[in-house]
């Protein structure tokens, strides 16, 4: 494992090794129960899921408090609550099953710094408990990039910045102009990369203004009409 993460200049610390090491472990056995992932093969789960979660880490210092959209099975959430121990980290998704499996992964691996969030986006972020509280927000591989936006800026605290993890297409980042301007926000730097043999991108941005009350829109409508 040491091996594959030096392929990628990652450099771990050796309790950060072990805690992969155990979450590999783990990760299989709840797969095997719940069919977590279509990966099984163990060097495609450390590189398609374990490293590509925490690439962010050579591009960005986390600080402070960051939610993860839609987190599904807890990735790029719990590999980098793992090396960005300091941070606090909230793991957001509508599916509740997803969420207890994400629990008790961090329950085995002593994850202090994770906790998680149950419920729809548009009804979350009305709420100002989590409205522009975050510092950070994370999202890999999710919905299309206006209807993203429109989900994730409501989250984020002036000045902060969503790191988007996503394929390199420039014709979906181009897409998002027209949703930057309405949601007030603005891309700082792309950062491509290369995971086995595909191209990859995280595209950071960042909030320059309060959300208007009315983002994001209410029962599916980012989904069905993306700002564009």
């Amino acid at each position: 494992m040491q091996e594959l993460f030096k392929k990628y200049s990652l450099e771990l610390e050796k309790n950060e090794l072990d805690k992969f090491e155990k979450f590999l472990e783990i990760f299989k056995e709840k797969n095997a129960q719940i069919n977590l992932s279509a990966i099984r093969d163990d060097e495609w789960i450390i590189e398609k899921h374990f490293i590509d979660s925490i690439m962010l880490n050579i591009f960005i210092e986390l600080e402070w408090k960051v939610a993860d959209m839609w987190t599904g099975w807890g990735f790029p959430l719990l590999p980098l609550a793992i090396i960005n121990p300091e941070v606090s980290f909230t793991g957001i998704d509508s599916v509740w099953k997803k969420l207890k499996a994400i629990e008790e992964f961090a329950e085995k691996l002593e994850l202090t710094n994770v906790k998680t969030l149950n419920g729809r986006a548009e009804e979350i972020w009305q709420n100002m408990d989590y409205r522009e509280t975050f510092d950070f927000v994370t999202s890999r591989a999710t919905a299309y990039f206006p209807t993203l936006l429109e989900y994730v800026i409501p989250l984020l605290k002036v000045w902060w910045v969503f790191c988007a993890y996503k394929l390199n297409d420039k014709e979906e980042l181009s897409s998002a102009k027209k949703a930057l301007s309405r949601l007030w926000a603005k891309i700082l730097k792309v950062k491509n990369y290369t995971l086995w043999d595909q191209e990859r991108t995280i595209v950071f941005i960042e909030k320059l203004s309060k959300t208007h009350a009315k983002y994001p829109r209410k029962n599916g409508i980012p989904l069905a009409n993306p700002i564009k």
